[in-house]
């Protein structure tokens, strides 16, 4: 299956950080948490596709934890800056040998990712608390420089202008 068919047949639609998503459930049941004034959903998902013409997911952070479910096409490369200031890589692929399938992203962590090659990479996103646009925040240059000196030049691309 090509991009277009994937878009297609998931319905997806451009995400403000880059590529393609769309929201396959939201929980019924609701909580309270300490930095939201309403309750948020338990749990939300969705379908998260990059293509090799929005080959980058900016840099941002959420507020819940999500974990990510590789799904088909080529790797995704993700870049993990923890709040202390530690940056990972990881790959979400296949091939067992060299990737993983799954990947959990704690809240406050910063996260890009990149489809190095190919011509996608999809994934599922469990997001708990459920994802609402008001948790994340897309890195700026400032933040990312003041907060994070020595990651600067390693994820400087992955920062929206």
């Amino acid at each position: 299956m090509d991009k277009r068919r994937l878009i297609e047949k998931l319905s997806l639609t451009p995400h403000v950080e880059g590529g393609y998503f769309s929201r396959t459930y939201t929980s019924a049941l609701a909580t309270r948490v300490p930095y939201a004034s309403r309750p948020r959903r338990l749990l939300s998902s969705i379908f998260y596709l990059l293509t090799d013409d929005s080959p980058i997911g900016y840099l941002h952070r959420n507020r819940s934890d999500i974990v990510h479910y590789f799904q088909g096409g080529s790797p995704l490369t993700y870049w993990i800056l923890r709040p202390e200031g530690e940056l990972e890589k990881t790959i979400l692929g296949a091939d067992l040998d060299q990737h993983q399938l799954q990947l959990i992203v704690p809240g406050g962590c910063w996260k890009a990712t990149e489809l190095e090659a190919g011509e996608f990479g999809l994934v599922s996103e469990a997001v708990s608390p459920g994802f609402e646009f008001e948790d994340m925040q897309l890195a700026t240059e400032k933040i990312i420089r003041s907060r994070f000196p020595g990651a600067w030049d390693r994820v400087s691309k992955y920062v929206k202008d």
